[in-house]
């Protein structure tokens, strides 16, 4: 749509008239003289550097008339901000004005002037709750693009590290930046995510990186293990693109999305790499130990209970001699449920009561319902061991996942014994092997097709710079 006409007053009506200017408190515009010609400012309040716009100002007061006397071009080379470009578009002046550009109107000039001295609000870029190492970084992603462009910039200083910054959303218009080293990622794999992104027709991304998630990979959703690793650490994502991944960041969303990833990528953690080889082989080989322990856990018990004759004698400890008033399966998804709840009742409780509420809720009730029946106290041991077991990796969707398919697992047991558990497996690795990363891959690369050197290398940690 076109921008500028000939007559100054006809453009800033038309501007005015597209933004609806006198509706919204925040979107400003301000008519002002540079060299006794006619201009207009549009901005967006809260989005703008006060202090560098004050220098502005100060510069487009001392220019003459014979200072205006050129065109748009040559006028920006003057301009005494490094952050500058011009358009002749409207749809293009609009998406620049609500992301916080500054909009300058001349009457004369033939092209809109964009003025980049925006600034978001921030907060600090403190370690995230949910990424903590025990060594290393301390920062963390913020909801604000540029900033988490610069702390991978920070960590990269190659020419070959590439953030191309695309659009999606008719209406939201939500900047998502594409990273990737253009001398390692696998060429096929960018074209089809960036076709995948340009062919997103969604008028907004509402829950931001969710939401761009589905677009990607609209089918078999079914499958509950995750297709992308989300990371808050600037140093994770750095060493995923130097790996050749490619990594998306989404404005407003404090973590990064890493593809291809596999089942592997997602229980890797930081850690592995910030401690020496022999311990971090130890810490790796430990969560995966764990996460495939707490799938596995509460189902062989369940099914041992119902198969007493099947315990052997040194495990003969593990039966119970109390009273069963509630099925060992009433038992178990019972406590599957209100784990959650707990965990939801964390998040909704205010800082201040958290630990307090909490050991009430872990002590008092966990004691009550044992005391009063309820419960066995075997049942809630091995239930306390795979809800901490679920936060040895940090990945919740896969948490969530195993959550699913134990449960399945559990359901099958009860109702089908001995061959509910067979199929339960059966179905659980199918799953695994037979699901696809969001570019195709294998979910269970190095595993199947087989590497021996990178699947020793994902269960031994090698040195660093190998």
């Amino acid at each position: 749509m076109q921008l500028i006409y000939k007559d100054f007053d006809t453009t800033i009506s038309n501007i005015n008239n597209t933004f609806r200017i006198n509706e919204s408190f925040d979107l400003i515009y301000r008519t002002i003289t540079i060299g006794e010609k006619s201009a207009c400012l549009y901005f967006i309040d809260g989005f703008v550097k006060d202090d560098i716009m004050q220098k502005l100002q100060d510069y487009f007061s001392g220019l003459t008339k014979e200072d205006m006397n050129t065109d748009t071009n040559s006028f920006l080379k003057k301009l005494p901000y490094v952050e500058a470009d011009m358009t002749d578009s409207l749809d293009s002046f609009k998406t620049n004005i609500f992301s916080g550009v500054t909009g300058l109107i001349i009457d004369g000039f033939d092209n809109a002037i964009l003025i980049d001295c925006r600034t978001y609000p921030a907060r600090g870029v403190d370690e995230p709750d949910k990424d903590k190492v025990l060594r290393g970084s301390r920062d963390g992603f913020v909801e604000t693009i540029v900033m988490n462009a610069a702390l991978i910039r920070r960590r990269i200083r190659s020419e070959n590290l590439t953030i191309k910054m695309m659009n999606v959303g008719s209406v939201s218009k939500t900047d998502v930046a594409l990273c990737y080293m253009d001398n390692t990622v696998d060429k096929k794999k960018l074209k089809y995510i960036e076709d995948k992104i340009n062919s997103i027709t969604v008028s907004s991304l509402t829950m931001n990186q969710e939401s761009l998630a589905e677009c990607l990979h609209k089918k078999k959703w079914l499958n509950p293990f995750p297709k992308f690793k989300y990371s808050e650490r600037p140093d994770t994502t750095a060493s995923a693109i130097l790996e050749g991944h490619i990594v998306i960041l989404v404005d407003n969303s404090p973590a990064s999305m890493i593809i291809p990833t596999t089942f592997f990528d997602v229980i890797e953690e930081a850690d592995d790499y910030y401690f020496p080889p022999i311990t971090a082989t130890y810490l790796r080989l430990s969560r995966f130990i764990i996460t495939i322990a707490s799938l596995l856990v509460t189902p062989i018990y369940l099914f041992l209970m119902q198969n007493e004759h099947l315990i052997p004698e040194w495990l003969s400890f593990i039966k119970i001699t109390d009273d069963i008033n509630v099925p060992i399966f009433l038992q178990l998804i019972i406590l599957e449920i209100a784990i959650d709840g707990l965990k939801l009742a964390a998040v909704n409780t205010p800082n201040m009561l958290n630990t307090p509420l909490s050991v009430i809720a872990g002590l008092i009730l966990g004691e009550s319902a044992v005391s009063s029946g309820w419960f066995n106290d075997s049942t809630m041991l091995y239930m306390a061991f795979v809800a901490f077991g679920n936060f040895t990796h940090g990945s919740f969707e896969l948490g969530y996942a195993w959550k699913l398919f134990r449960i399945m697992l559990l359901t099958l047991i009860w109702l089908f014994n001995g061959w509910g558990f067979i199929a339960g497996i059966i179905i659980i690795i199918g799953c695994l092997f037979t699901n696809k990363t969001v570019t195709g891959d294998s979910y269970m690369y190095p595993l199947f097709p087989f590497s021996a050197k990178k699947m020793c290398n994902i269960l031994l940690r090698p040195k660093k710079g190998e």
